[in-house]
């Protein structure tokens, strides 16, 4: 299967909030045929109903590709909808947390082709990174349609086995949010240390993003980046022992954060 595939039989796209929307958006401006994308929404949003879509209207038989972007409580409303598509030539896509590929197969049945993928948020801005696994009827070439797919959000990463997608929640799954959390920690102590709020954030905001940026584009690791940073007895240093504390600082913070985090998405996968 290709995506030649999905242009001539279709592609259903089950829910399009903030993560459906910037997947369409990215297979739009790849040049996939409106006319071949299939959304089902029940709210659909007022950028969605300018894209020349079908929207809400009947499905393909067998589409080439469903991908399932609807919140995991709304799974057991939303699935009925593609159940009979299952069992056939369709490629199943979840980007649904928290919901396993045995419990897809339930519905859609065991000889559906079903991968299950998590990405996060800078999906949005096609800076995102999706993890994917497959079932045992994903074959190469499925897994292959679906990373070309789900890299017009960003990178793609693949798991060797499904129980890996818990720590991959803890980690860049609810990653973002780890460091949103950052920037406002930053803003608030520049703001303790007397800067005006606007620019205490503005400092914030882009310390860590050009950080993240120059982490991803070096060739060096990210501690030989720090280091490179941190002069003997300056500035740099006098922060960093107070953050790299290991019974205070970060590394204990953060391994129970991520601990915390992938610890609920195995307690959501098991009911």
């Amino acid at each position: 299967m290709t995506t030649d595939d999905v242009a001539t039989r279709g592609l259903v796209l089950l829910g399009c909030g903030k993560m459906g929307s910037a997947m369409l958006q990215g297979w739009l401006a790849g040049g996939l045929p409106p006319g071949s994308v299939h959304v089902i929404d029940p709210a659909p949003s007022e950028w969605l109903q300018t894209t020349g879509v079908t929207l809400n209207g009947a499905l393909p038989a067998a589409p080439a590709i469903v991908l399932i972007a609807v919140k995991p409580q709304m799974m057991g409303e939303a699935l009925p909808a593609i159940a009979a598509m299952g069992g056939g030539e369709t490629l199943f896509v979840s980007v649904a947390a928290g919901t396993s590929i045995a419990s897809f197969e339930e519905v859609l049945g065991a000889e559906s082709p079903i991968i299950r993928a998590m990405p996060n948020t800078p999906a949005a801005v096609a800076r995102g990174i999706t993890a994917i696994i497959g079932n045992a009827r994903a074959t190469a070439d499925h897994l292959d349609l679906a990373q070309s797919l789900l890299e017009a959000v960003g990178q793609v990463v693949r798991l060797s086995h499904e129980d890996q997608m818990d720590a991959v929640t803890g980690v860049s799954g609810s990653g973002p949010a780890y460091v949103f959390h950052m920037i406002e920690c930053l803003t608030a102590a520049a703001e303790a240390e007397g800067l005006p709020p606007e620019l205490a954030l503005q400092l914030a905001r882009a310390t860590v993003a050009g950080a993240g940026a120059l982490a991803e584009a070096a060739e060096e690791s990210p501690a030989q980046l720090r280091i490179n940073v941190t002069s003997p007895n300056g500035t740099t240093q006098a922060g960093l022992e107070a953050l790299m504390d290991p019974d205070t600082g970060l590394p204990p913070l953060v391994r129970r954060t991520v601990a915390a985090a992938a610890g609920r998405s195995r307690e959501l996968k098991n009911g």
